[in-house]
């Protein structure tokens, strides 16, 4: 893994969408993702991919949405690479038992704007389950309010 997103869509990590990520957070939940440190949102986006202390993905839109960003401690938790994860549907990060939960919280963000404090199991690449905790996922909207996506943070992880 190289300390920026590989491929075709290394624009999702790039300044821009580092803008999309830190000012929607903002905008729908009233607090910063994590605190202002930076010179440059190409410094944020870094940071966010690189050293964040917490997991972070970004679906897009459609009916099955696709992964478009993974930063590395999320890549680490579920064992994916960044080109394994971009472009696979997010719905497969949970196991087919635990789909439903996983709605639920989708939905919620999509009638909301954001939801706050969600827990669930997750797959690893492998197939073993883990806990997410303490999660807050956000619309993505861009600075004309259109909606381009969802993002979501996990600042807790762990074994069954």
């Amino acid at each position: 893994m190289s300390d920026s997103p590989p491929g075709p869509l290394a624009a999702a990590g790039g300044a821009a969408f580092a803008e999309l990520l830190l000012s929607s957070h903002l905008a729908l939940t009233g607090r910063p993702l994590c605190p202002p440190r930076w010179a440059s949102m190409h410094d944020a986006a870094h940071w966010l991919y690189t050293d964040a202390p917490f997991g972070l993905l970004a679906h897009g839109m459609g009916p099955d949405p696709a992964f478009i960003y993974a930063n590395r401690t999320a890549q680490r938790c579920f064992q994916y690479s960044w080109e394994e994860f971009i472009g696979m549907p997010s719905r497969l990060s949970a196991s087919p038992l635990h789909q439903e939960d996983r709605h639920a919280f989708v939905r919620s963000v999509h009638e909301h704007g954001f939801a706050d404090g969600y827990s669930g199991l997750r797959r690893t690449k492998s197939g073993e389950e883990f806990w997410i905790k303490d999660v807050t996922m956000w619309d993505l909207l861009d600075p004309e309010g259109n909606r381009r996506g969802q993002a979501a943070v996990f600042r807790d992880w762990r074994g069954p």
